[in-house]
């Protein structure tokens, strides 16, 4: 029987797409092109899959990253063949780094066109590399039994790899030849061929490893437990109770989700950074075991507190399996779940007596909080906006945060809260790209969000806001300008005061009323403290994307972190007099 094209391409990629479907993918992200249109067409139509619209590939694999991050579900983004897929590149490495799992599908030219000089026909196979946990090209459409087979099980099978711990990316790479265009009269009316399914599991400690770590633990006295980010928020309770136990202070990053909610914040320690940059605590406070659950935090100052070290027991707990110790202090890397190691070593277990190592900490931490807290002004700075912004934020929001000084200042004046406030970053890479994308593609989730942001990152991404304005997206993004990288004003360079401005202070000098006619956003400008405060409190009144452009000053907030460090160093050495 004479093979029917149109019926196979419409079949073939109708079974992947149900495939996805019952494997939890009901959003895509889709750019236009034609060599996807097979894809585009028969995912339009699906009943069971969103579709956001986002018109620059590398726009919308970070709003993609955004859903998928927000939802901690795959989402699947779709572009033409050629150099739209390279653009998908920068958004897959944050997506490997940060665990996110993410369905990369490519359309590409069939194999005759390959390296024969075709248009928009690049080398696309593996092209993503180790950034990707599998990749797959996949054949070109056919009707038989096999090749159907093939591609309902290939769907599972990569789902299945993204969602499994460390999440992450895969890609699809799918040839078609032309004609494009499937039929959508009955793309969905054959009978199903039933569904490849893929479970999970946790890793967790035998009896026998639960007890080798309970017995090490019954020797500790002071121990430091380290939050970061990637962890398992459903874990948060399980650790609590084992700091508890313990009496084992938790050094929680922002991103962790421990400083905020509802739960018992009676061992939570906020403000580590501030305090650990002081030599005594350094030379006074000497752990005999660290425990870490999820990435490395944030906060340099832990680090190097980490660091000065040595013959120090240091435990990371991560179910990936992966090596995660930048600082290369890990003496035992322990392959299981958090919830499950926590559980292992609390159950069962006689609760401690009070300590004086946890109090210690509690005691640095809350004179600490009161520095911070004593040294608030009325004078507009990047540190005052953003302690403002988050005393501002309302329960039940989502706070997404650039990286480079944002990010550290929200380290810094993101203090214990009741207020459930979902912090956010892209940390795996650590990138300043792609930041406006992602942080609207977390504003899907419906969740009030808001998005702290500097100005070199907000023009790194600026027409990513036309995600906002076609899926009329709800967020208020606050603009730190102090024109240029404020970040470097830390650094040894800032002293070669020759070139400093040039090359790395890099002012651009652009003001951003001109972005809210161009999107539909509206937008409000602050100098002064009061300013913000009016803004903020309109922005929230409006649907939409709102722009708040924070004018500050780069020299002055590195002169005040650096008040606020000095003041907390002679408030914690009378402490140690």
């Amino acid at each position: 029987m004479k093979s029917n094209h149109q019926e196979d391409l419409t079949r073939y990629v109708a079974v992947f797409i149900e495939e996805m479907v019952a494997n939890g993918v009901k959003k895509v992200v889709i750019s236009p092109g034609s060599r996807s249109t097979p894809f585009a067409l028969l995912l339009a139509e699906h009943p069971e899959i969103q579709v956001f619209i986002n018109v620059d590939e590398r726009s919308a694999a970070f709003f993609a990253l955004g859903i998928a991050k927000a939802e901690n579900q795959p989402v699947a983004m779709l572009c033409t063949s050629g150099t739209a897929s390279a653009n998908y590149y920068p958004a897959i490495i944050e997506a490997k780094y940060s665990r996110v799992p993410l369905v990369v599908l490519t359309a590409d030219r069939p194999h005759e066109l390959r390296e024969v000089g075709a248009p928009q026909a690049i080398d696309q196979i593996q092209m993503y590399g180790r950034h990707v946990k599998w990749s797959i090209d996949m054949p070109l459409p056919e009707s038989s039994s096999s090749i159907l087979s093939f591609a309902k099980s290939t769907a599972s099978r990569g789902i299945g790899i993204s969602r499994e711990s460390p999440a992450g990316p895969v890609h699809f790479n799918f040839p078609f030849r032309e004609p494009l265009v499937p039929n959508l009269s009955n793309a969905y009316s054959q009978p199903p061929l039933g569904n490849v399914l893929v479970t999970g599991g946790e890793r967790i400690l035998s009896k026998q490893q639960s007890e080798i770590f309970r017995k090490k633990m019954a020797e500790k006295e002071k121990g430091l437990i380290i939050c970061g980010p990637q962890l398992d928020r459903d874990s948060i309770d399980a650790i609590l109770s084992f700091s508890e136990l313990y009496n084992f202070p938790i050094l929680a990053d922002p991103l962790s989700g421990i400083r905020s909610g509802a739960h018992r914040k009676t061992t939570v320690v906020d403000s580590y950074d501030s305090f650990l940059r002081t030599e005594v605590v350094k030379n006074s406070l000497v752990p005999d075991v660290v425990i870490r659950f999820g990435a490395m935090p944030v906060s340099k100052a832990l680090s190097l507190y980490l660091k000065h070290f040595h013959n120090l027991d240091y435990w990371v707990i991560d179910e990936g399996g992966q090596w995660l110790d930048p600082i290369g202090k890990a003496t035992e890397m322990i392959h299981c779940s958090t919830l499950s190691f926590c559980e292992s070593l609390t159950n069962g277990s006689c609760p401690s007596v009070e300590s004086k190592w946890l109090n210690k900490w509690l005691s640095i931490n809350e004179q600490t909080k009161r520095c911070i807290i004593d040294s608030k002004c009325t004078d507009m700075s990047e540190g005052e906006a953003v302690r403002s912004l988050i005393d501002w934020l309302p329960d039940s929001s989502t706070l997404f945060v650039s990286n480079s000084m944002p990010i550290r200042d929200v380290d810094t004046y993101f203090l214990n809260t009741n207020k459930q406030i979902n912090v956010l970053a892209n940390r795996g890479a650590n990138g300043i790209d792609g930041v406006v994308s992602t942080a609207l593609g977390v504003s899907t989730s419906k969740a009030p969000t808001f998005l702290l942001i500097g100005d070199l990152a907000f023009f790194h991404d600026m027409n990513g806001l036309l995600a906002g304005k076609m899926h009329n997206l709800n967020v208020k993004i606050i603009v730190l300008n102090n024109n240029g990288g404020g970040i470097f004003s830390y650094l040894p360079q800032a002293k070669e005061d020759k070139h400093f401005e040039s090359l790395f202070g890099t002012p651009m000098d652009l003001e951003f009323s001109s972005l809210s006619a161009l999107y539909h956003a509206d937008y409000y400008k602050a100098i002064e403290m009061d300013e913000f405060s009016t803004a903020f409190k309109k922005s929230c009144r409006h649907s939409g994307v709102s722009i708040i452009e924070v004018v500050t000053n780069r020299g002055k907030n590195t002169e005040q972190h650096r008040k606020l460090w000095n003041l907390v160093s002679r408030e914690i050495e009378k402490e140690f007099r």
